[in-house]
């Protein structure tokens, strides 16, 4: 049964990948924006807002950015869900004979697979306009690891939210909260430079640690308990959007 499902994951994983390469609006928009963004950044605030930062603002946002993409790919996860549902693929899916959950498994990782390329794009980008990394072949590793991780938890949280939704337009809408939080922690300025309330905010939302976390892997700074926040929230993620989006799916071709 084991083996059955995870042939039917990969079906099901072709076919994402197939549709993203055929349709490749989607994952372009939620991969080039932060690129734009991280440009708009560095080149309109960069002069104002490295002496906050404390060096290189290329370097200090990188990390931030990084963490972008995944927040970006929940909008891109949920309307490809709910698009499914509405439009009647998942029904014809149900009379064949395959696991249904390879149906989510699927979108998931062709997600994850689509994300880590995003990323790799974006830091080819920076490196391009001034971004240099001290950081090893290990601590490169750990860090896409992290944003594979990050980008696998928020992904099964976009799969809910595509299937809470009733439209493709409205499951855009709905994870807008998301895309927003990396903007609130600590990936475009430091923490301590934030009023209070918005400190406390931005230092205990979960992009924070994620992003400090790559800070530290590729820049040398300190990590500290950061790394243990960081995967305590994509595994966080990844639990939570696994069995939330489980049990609307069956709910809904029940």
């Amino acid at each position: 049964m084991t083996t059955h499902a995870l042939a039917d994951s990969r079906t099901m994983l072709r076919r994402n990948l197939v549709h993203a390469k055929r349709y490749p609006a989607m994952t372009i928009g939620v991969v080039i924006m932060p690129v734009l963004l991280l440009l708009m950044f560095n080149y309109i605030f960069g002069g104002a807002l490295e002496k906050a930062a404390g060096g290189h603002y290329i370097d200090y946002i990188v990390p931030g950015m990084m963490l972008m993409i995944p927040a970006y790919l929940v909008v891109g996860v949920a309307v490809g869900i709910a698009s499914d549902m509405t439009k009647g693929i998942v029904n014809r899916f149900r009379t064949m004979p395959m696991a249904h959950s390879s149906i989510l498994t699927g979108q998931v990782i062709g997600t994850v697979i689509q994300g880590v390329l995003g990323v790799g794009l974006m830091v080819a980008v920076a490196a391009l306009i001034g971004f240099r990394s001290d950081a090893g072949a290990l601590e490169w590793v750990a860090a896409f690891g992290l944003i594979a991780l990050a980008i696998f938890g928020l992904a099964w949280l976009g799969a809910g939210f595509g299937l809470a939704a009733k439209t493709p337009e409205s499951a855009s809408n709905t994870p807008t909260v998301i895309v927003f939080l990396p903007f609130l922690g600590s990936g475009l300025v430091p923490t301590d430079t934030m009023p209070a309330g918005v400190r406390q905010f931005a230092e205990f939302q979960p992009f924070t640690p994620m992003t400090e976390t790559l800070r530290g892997l590729l820049m040398g700074t300190a990590i500290g308990w950061n790394g243990v926040g960081a995967l305590a929230w994509c595994i966080g993620f990844a639990v939570v959007g696994y069995l939330w989006s489980r049990s609307l799916f069956r709910r809904k071709t029940n």
